[in-house]
């Protein structure tokens, strides 16, 4: 019995998207992964996506003009997330005439994989790569309300700032971008 709800457990943690920060498990495998993938990084010359840390990264979530802001955490390992990416890059086309400008800001660990993933989907929008693995520092400063869970979103215009923990449907993202066109 005991073995069965560490299994289910472990499948609920393994199948869902969040980046827990407080998880010892989920950091410790990051930090394998990280260790092996540094010699990646440093091989990988053909990158086009920047990779910051959050002190680079934290002006993208601060930029003072008329644009409207979309910025969207995701990964490749997250389903909900790769799901989504069309509707943003949707809106990153069908807005432009409406000053929307979107930032996809990848959380994935391995730069080669990410690369592969990009060089495949062709995806116009912005993109950079979070490489801070202090989530525990860096993520409410994303948002107050943010678990560390992906996707997220935050979109924002002036003195207008929405944070959204969620997935969404092209039509769900269209309305909240309404109303901040209106």
């Amino acid at each position: 019995m005991l073995q069965k709800s560490i299994l289910i457990v472990i499948c609920i943690v393994f199948f869902s998207c969040k980046n827990e920060p407080k998880s010892t498990a989920i950091t410790e495998a990051k930090d394998a992964e990280t260790s092996s993938t540094n010699v990646e990084i440093a091989e990988e010359t053909t990158s086009d996506i920047p990779v910051l840390n959050f002190e680079q990264f934290e002006k993208y979530l601060n930029i003072e003009d008329d644009n409207i802001h979309v910025v969207n955490f995701w990964a490749t390992w997250c389903a909900p997330c790769v799901k989504e990416l069309p509707h943003f890059e949707a809106v990153n086309r069908d807005y432009k005439d409406k000053n929307v400008k979107v930032l996809l800001v990848s959380l994935d660990f391995n730069l080669k994989k990410l690369n592969s993933f990009l060089a495949k989907n062709e995806l116009k929008s912005e993109k950079v790569l979070l490489d801070d693995p202090d989530q525990n520092a860096w993520i409410s400063k994303v948002s107050e309300k943010w678990s560390g869970a992906i996707p997220a979103t935050v979109i924002y215009k002036k003195g207008k700032r929405k944070f959204y923990e969620h997935s969404f449907t092209k039509a769900e993202l269209e309305s909240e971008l309404r109303n901040f066109i209106n």
